[in-house]
């Protein structure tokens, strides 16, 4: 318990300009001033505080607490002091909402009644928030063309990358977890086919919209409609798009579909709350907040108040993967967002189907304390359902659900493990594992690989040699003749517009390629590439850029070998 304990007393000493959005509908007696502003205001106790944890969480999320061995409980789940909340209330001009996680309220205030609430007993401090006032728009839809053969044939290798076979091999399908989807709006989810399945049996368990406080979320927006696609949608003919089959789904609107504000990373922190409560096990956030609102110093999973949303989120339990983000070929970004910056997140790049190399959109890493981001990749173009039929579409949005798909089904099977020994099991599932890199981290996780952990090393593929000025990788066969792979995919394609770039089918698995990466004596990697095999001595590294305790680490066709240069 001395780790729990300690995880409590970090939350205490929280001090941090928590910006918490309008989430809640104000009592129709209360009228907004125009002079009054949006507020948090910062508490510093619960005492007197008690709670019936068996009243408050749903069963699903008891058993979730008991199965991971946690308390029942903790002080981040007791609710904020009511004499706290109603003096807040008697003074603000506007109560709208109250986090038991940060102990904290959110109103809206003029300044003398700011200045009053400085005043009030437990009010640690009182902070100015940003909220959004972009109203809402509904986007316009647009049907979608028919899927091509290509398409059909990425909508079947996006769960096969997975490893499809070997979980219906072993009949998981994700039965008996509970996936939070946090997104911008769900439309057409109530009514396409492709989910007629989780309406006929009721897996849609509840829905919130946290920007108009609501429980429709069937609108705004088909991002959401997406991203749940690649958990549990299906093509006519049956075909999943997701592995997740069986899963039941908590929905949740936390962004509006045309503006980046804190108010949605607030609107993030009420629905975390929300989703423990009723008993998620596992979070998918295809969502990240960058540029518009944070330094790249400030990604260090500790800034955002997602990131720390986050954090909680895994400490209660529950597995949070979120996309890593598509700035990858943005010059002035370029890394993950929030919250793919949180070290315990599970953060998902985008590998492209034809390649298996990294999509150039693909957020790289690492984080600003460097630490290793994305931890895996998934397809970053899949099949998805939109109004009206079904779309080809791009984004690490998409790798992220896939792999939380391929995360439930592992949970269902080995329902004793911990979130983070999960998180782990994950990684290693990864296809480069132990090998990685700051684009695709340990590569893209495989049920294979996690069901059934190779007993035995691999044999090995290749020879460090080194030089009086080189050291040099050697493969120690000579690769059969013929077209690099990329040539050979391109060479598949029939046709495409002259003005478009082709499009290439998928492939069954990743082309033999050769990964290599520099890394310091502190594990942070300097350099890393990707090289195809055409040849046996593929990569010499020049020993005058190498550093003292510098490890070149090397994959191969499942083998990883590294070498350390010694003083």
């Amino acid at each position: 318990m001395h780790h729990y304990q300690a995880f409590i007393r970090n939350v205490k000493r929280i001090a941090v300009a928590l910006c918490l959005a309008l989430v809640a509908r104000p009592a129709s007696a209360q009228r907004t001033s125009a002079a009054a502003e949006p507020y948090w205001v910062l508490l510093g106790d619960k005492k007197g505080t008690t709670l019936d944890a068996r009243r408050y969480f749903t069963p699903a999320a008891q058993r979730r607490r008991q199965r991971q061995h946690l308390p029942a409980a903790d002080s981040t789940d007791f609710p904020v002091r009511a004499d706290y909340v109603q003096a807040i209330r008697q003074r603000a001009d506007t109560l709208t909402f109250v986090s038991r996680w940060f102990n904290a309220v959110a109103c809206r205030a003029t300044p003398a009644q700011v200045a009053a609430l400085q005043r009030l007993p437990g009010v640690r401090a009182v902070v100015r928030r940003t909220v959004s006032n972009t109203p809402d728009a509904q986007p316009a839809v647009v049907a979608p063309a028919p899927l091509t053969g290509l398409d059909l044939q990425l909508a079947r290798q996006q769960t096969a990358a997975l490893g499809l076979g070997a979980l219906h091999q072993a009949q998981l399908t994700g039965k008996g977890l509970r996936i939070a989807i946090f997104d911008v709006g769900f439309s057409g989810t109530d009514t396409h086919a492709a989910f007629a399945h989780l309406r006929n049996s009721q897996r849609v368990v509840s829905t919130w919209d946290f920007i108009r406080q609501r429980p429709f979320v069937y609108d705004y927006g088909t991002h959401g409609t997406q991203v749940l696609s690649c958990l549990a949608g299906q093509l006519p003919d049956g075909t999943g798009l997701g592995v997740a089959q069986d899963a039941e789904f908590l929905l949740a609107r936390t962004e509006r579909e045309y503006s980046e504000r804190y108010s949605e990373e607030e609107a993030w922190l009420a629905a975390v709350e929300w989703a423990d409560r009723n008993g998620a096990d596992i979070i998918n956030s295809s969502l990240g907040y960058t540029e518009r609102r944070y330094f790249r110093e400030q990604m260090n999973g500790r800034t955002s108040l997602v990131a720390r949303a986050a954090a909680l989120a895994v400490r209660k339990g529950m597995l949070v993967v979120c996309a890593a983000g598509n700035d990858g070929d943005d010059l002035r970004w370029g890394i993950v967002g929030t919250p793919a910056d949180q070290d315990s997140v599970l953060s998902v790049g985008g590998i492209d189907p034809a390649t298996w190399l990294p999509e150039s959109f693909s957020s790289r890493g690492p984080t600003a304390n460097r630490h290793l981001k994305p931890n895996v990749v998934a397809f970053g173009e899949a099949i998805t359902a939109v109004p009206g039929g079904y779309e080809r579409t791009e984004g690490t949005s998409f790798a992220s659900p896939l792999v939380a798909g391929l995360a439930a089904c592992l949970w269902q099977q080995q329902r004793q493990l911990s979130v983070m020994q999960l998180f782990q099991a994950l990684q290693q599932a990864g296809s480069l594992y132990p090998y990685f890199d700051y684009a695709q981290g340990y590569g893209c996780p495989t049920a294979a690989r996690a069901l059934a952990p190779a007993a035995s090393a691999p044999s090995p593929t290749f020879d460090f040699v080194r030089t009086d000025s080189t050291l040099r990788v050697v493969i120690r066969e000579q690769p059969a003749a013929g077209p690099l792979p990329y040539e050979e995919i391109a060479a598949a394609v029939t046709s495409t517009a002259v003005d478009e770039e082709p499009l290439l089918p998928a492939q069954a698995k990743a082309p033999a390629y050769l990964y290599l990466h520099v890394a310091d004596a502190r594990g942070v990697l300097r350099t890393y590439e990707v090289r195809e095999v055409t040849q046996r001595v593929v990569a010499q590294v020049q020993l005058s850029a190498l550093l003292p305790q510098d490890v070149v680490r090397v994959a191969f066709n499942g083998y990883t070998h590294s070498y350390t240069v010694q003083p």
